[in-house]
Order: structure tokens, then C-alpha cells, then sequence
């Protein structure tokens, strides 16, 4: 199991890789399927790291919960429309994003 300075460590590694970005230039990686959407009552980075760290039981938590997943086709779409600016991190080969802007997809 990871401690928690490992995860401390790579959330601060992680931290420095994080970026905006938009979703544009997200395409090949969306049409790849290696974009995972982070919901925003969670923190990008605690889930980045949680992935790196490979903590299985607290990714499938967040996925049974819908607070990560798979970016919808409407959500793409709505994303694409606007050329949403999204928060990104990459532990390879996914890219996770998330969305902070208080639009949202009807």
C-alpha cells in the first residue's frame, strides 16, 4: 500500500504537471478513448495520484459513483462546441480533464 508521503509526493510531482488546455487539442486522445473526465466535486490531483499510486478499491469507488468516467458523446460535443478549457494532468496513457466552468451539458 502507499503511504500517504507517497501520495503527498506524487500529488506534488503531479501538481507541476497539470495544465489548461482545450478540448480541441484533446481530440486524438478522446478518439483513442484514453480521456478520463473528473467531476468537479473531486480534486484533479487526488485522483491522478490515486491512479499513479494504482489504489484500485478508490478509483472503482469513484467510478461507481459517476465522479469518473468516460467523457459522454454529449459532453464531447457540448465541450467541442465551445472549445471548453479544461484542466488536464497525463498518467499515461490516460489524460484525465476536468471541467471548472459552471457550464453544463442539458
Amino acid at each position: 500500500m502507499t503511504s500517504s508521503r507517497n501520495i503527498d509526493e506524487i500529488k506534488a510531482r503531479l501538481n507541476l504537471e497539470t495544465s489548461r488546455i482545450r478540448w480541441h487539442e484533446l481530440q486524438t486522445y478522446y478518439a483513442r478513448g484514453q480521456v478520463v473526465r473528473v467531476g468537479k466535486a473531486l480534486d484533479l490531483l487526488d485522483v491522478a495520484s490515486e491512479l499513479t499510486a494504482d489504489n484500485r478499491a478508490r478509483f472503482e469507488q469513484w467510478l461507481a459513483a459517476g465522479d469518473v468516467g468516460d467523457v459522454s458523446p454529449d459532453l464531447a460535443r457540448a465541450w467541442y462546441d465551445r472549445d471548453a478549457e479544461l484542466w488536464a494532468v497525463v498518467v499515461a496513457p490516460w489524460v484525465l480533464v476536468q471541467d471548472r466552468s459552471d457550464s453544463t451539458v442539458h
